[in-house]
């Protein structure tokens, strides 16, 4: 019986208590049928010294009656003998050797005296009563002792707990049977579940609609949400794919027609002036390839857990200090709205700054000409850590925002990939929180809020710094 099997882990499960349930039930059964068999022995005892005591003063000693000799001769399943002598000492009938007196008794009782002892090697039960009567004239206290083996009783507690342990351990086999056969049938649901799923092609996602028990139902319905899940990925992929596709064609067309262009240029200086040329469109499509694989690095990376306690505000001026450099002859001028505490996400670092790059890098791109100033306001409020990206270009128009964070489309035609909003909303839904486009007069406002990590501080006042 494997432990990894669910058949012995229920076995194991519903078998265990019961065992232990049987064996304080066997202890119990033993400490009661010992208790009860001594007190029906020496009741058994008591009933025959009391018919001996009898039979004494009746035949004035001299024999018993055919009952008390039945009495005495199979009391209990076992022999018995008896010893009785006058007040004086004087043997009236009986064995003539009675086991001995323990020291602590007294030779006068007043009750039936109980007690253990040994007689010719071998343990005994032994009563010592005493009874007033006469026998042949003389009037006195008669002592009577009856005695018999340990053993019998022994015997009968054994026969009694053999038949009753029997019972209890075929009691529990029935069970176990019927548990080994009840829990194989009650899993062959899930083993035709199990069967049907094991049939299916890995082009195959449908939902399940086999019927099983109602225990297994939320597994289903689990397993049918990861089918669900899979299949939507896998055909998100699949659109993605299909993009990247097309979006690479025309770059690489270029640089393959620019390449050949400088294989076959008439003279040094043409050949100069398009090696020039297929460097930008090389730079181009390394840059749209770098895009691509960060959005696909975006996507389906859940950071809520598995990220660390970052001090977003230090980071939004990482990314600020990386955008200037990289656009040092077209930046605009960036205006910082920071909380004078710090403000603590939880997530990755390279991801939520490729995020915020990709925010300043799209208003950069889209804004228009006549943009000059971005602001950067960050402020942490119901326990959200709300970044907006604000520039005083062309904006967004309402019915274009779709548009904007659908990869491979842009609102307003132009440069650029149409993949920078796309990997900013896929990173901040990564990491708990959702990217949005605001209602902005003048210009775009793009507002990014992820949760807030623990080791926030409450939020301070807000400075305003201008960085060129």
């Amino acid at each position: 019986m494997k432990l990894n099997s669910l058949r012995a882990r229920l076995i194991l499960i519903i078998l265990t208590p019961l065992l232990v349930i049987a064996l304080v039930t066997a202890a119990w059964q033993f400490r009661n049928t010992t208790l009860r068999a001594a007190n029906i022995f020496d009741r058994g005892l008591l009933s025959a010294a009391l018919a001996i005591s009898r039979d004494v003063a009746v035949s004035d000693g001299d024999a018993l009656s055919p009952a008390t000799r039945a009495l005495v001769n199979d009391t209990s399943g076992g022999e018995l003998f008896y010893h009785v002598y006058a007040p004086d000492g004087v043997f009236v009938t009986g064995y003539s050797t009675p086991p001995i007196l323990p020291p602590e008794a007294s030779e006068t009782l007043t009750e039936p005296y109980f007690y253990d002892a040994r007689y010719q090697g071998e343990d005994v039960r032994v009563l010592r009563f005493q009874d007033v009567t006469v026998v042949s004239g003389i009037a006195g206290v008669f002592n009577i002792t009856v005695w018999q083996s340990a053993q019998v009783r022994s015997n009968f507690v054994r026969d009694v707990l053999s038949r009753s342990f029997g019972v209890i351990a075929l009691l529990v086999l029935c069970v176990a049977v019927v548990v080994w056969f009840g829990v194989g049938l009650g899993l062959r649901p899930l083993v035709d579940l199990e069967s049907a799923i094991a049939k299916r092609t890995p082009t195959e996602l449908e939902p399940i609609q086999r019927p099983v028990p109602v225990e297994a139902q939320g597994l289903v319905r689990t397993l049918n949400s990861l089918l669900d899940r899979i299949s939507r990925r896998i055909s998100s992929k699949d659109e993605f794919i299909s993009n990247a596709a097309h979006q690479l064609r025309n770059p690489v067309a270029g640089v393959l027609a620019l390449a050949e262009a400088v294989q076959n240029a008439p003279n040094p200086n043409a050949a100069q002036e398009r090696s020039a040329e297929l460097v930008q469109a090389a730079r181009e499509a390394s840059a749209l390839t770098n895009k691509l694989l960060s959005f696909e690095r975006a996507s389906g990376t859940d950071m809520r857990q598995s990220g660390e306690p970052l001090d977003f505000g230090a980071l939004i001026r990482q990314v600020g200090t990386t955008y200037t450099t990289a656009t040092s002859d077209r930046a605009a001028t960036l205006v910082y709205e920071l909380p004078d505490d710090q403000v603590f996400v939880r997530g990755e670092a390279v991801m939520l700054h490729e995020a915020i790059l990709n925010l300043l890098t799209n208003a950069t791109t889209h804004g228009g000409p006549d943009m000059t100033t971005v602001t950067l306001s960050l402020r942490a409020t119901e326990g959200m850590a709300v970044l907006d990206v604000i520039d005083d270009g062309v904006g967004i128009p309402a019915d274009k925002r779709i548009a904007a964070i659908s990869r491979f489309a842009q609102a307003g035609g132009g440069a650029g990939s149409g993949l920078g909003l796309p990997i900013a909303l896929r990173v901040a839904e990564n990491h708990g929180g959702q990217l949005r486009i605001l209602d902005h007069s003048g210009g775009a406002a793009i507002q990014m809020a992820l949760p807030l990590s623990q080791r926030t501080s409450s939020p301070g006042n807000v400075r305003a710094v201008k960085r060129p």
